[in-house]
């Protein structure tokens, strides 16, 4: 198996600190919590970024501001969302692609997402995959149910996506694909040959699908995007617990975890 890539997902756009009172908004704590969570092992942050208020903004001043003050403390791969917050304009979305990191996601279809509509239809999706194409910016394709998968090999198909692909499970969304075992097994055996891929659980399922995914060969996202809770009933006290704890379970089941230059090459990374 190649080495475990641990992403870190720091602040997500729908937790707030009623949800956790130590989730990071500023760009101060955002900077701190990546180089935090790096020391911890992980190799990729996955940014979204808020403004003064802690509301969720695809401003490409802050995004400037936080990556700027990561890169100067610690080598991590900087993965863009350009899912935004639901409700956001694809002008919005695509924002940070001006800033061109190494990585962004691309979610490939629309979905339920609890009682809102994460919408993401097809000129859209082109639209973002065509402007990371032409930036250099390699996608994460974000999938949040298994018709995803079958919508980003028609991007490939019409070379709007390169080979190898990198897929980004996320699992257990209501509105989703349910955060089981057998689905997990379905999606990594629908990929292409030579593909990636991580699993980011949502809640509870966090560690569970996280530990499949070391066992799977596959890779592994936390974070308070995801998920708030240490163990049922206590917070997390930061990210970097988080990304300390899978790194642990990897080292339990004796897989090695990749630094960010490690993560760089297995996913065909030239680095920034």
């Amino acid at each position: 198996m190649d080495k475990l890539i641990i992403t870190a997902a720091l602040t997500g756009a729908e937790t707030t600190r009623e949800d956790n009172p130590n989730l990071p908004f500023t760009t101060d704590e955002i900077a701190g919590a990546a180089v935090e969570a790096c020391r911890a092992g992980a190799s990729i942050i996955h940014l979204h970024v808020r403004d003064r208020d802690g509301n969720p903004t695809q401003s490409e001043e802050v995004f400037s501001e936080v990556m700027e003050k990561i890169k100067a403390r610690c080598s991590a791969i900087l993965q863009v969302s350009t899912g935004g917050a639901v409700g956001m304009s694809a002008a919005e979305r695509a924002t940070p692609l001006q800033l061109n990191p190494e990585m962004a996601t691309l979610t490939t279809g629309t979905i339920n997402f609890g009682d809102e509509v994460f919408s993401n239809p097809g000129p859209l999706v082109e639209e973002l995959a065509g402007i990371m194409q032409k930036r250099g910016v390699k996608p994460e394709v974000e999938v949040f149910d298994a018709g995803m998968i079958d919508s980003a090999l028609r991007l490939l198909k019409n070379g709007l996506l390169q080979e190898p692909l990198h897929f980004d499970f996320v699992m257990g969304v209501p509105g989703g694909i349910g955060a089981d075992l057998r689905n997990l097994v379905f999606l990594a055996e629908s990929l292409p040959a030579g593909s990636t891929w991580t699993v980011a659980g949502i809640g509870r399922h966090e560690l569970p699908l996280g530990t499949a995914a070391i066992l799977m060969g596959g890779h592994v996202r936390v974070g308070f995007e995801d998920n708030i809770y240490y163990e049922k009933g206590v917070l997390a006290e930061s990210n970097a617990q988080l990304v300390e704890r899978i790194a642990r379970v990897a080292k339990i089941h004796q897989r090695a975890v990749a630094s960010p230059d490690e993560a760089r090459q297995i996913l065909g990374l030239s680095g920034r």
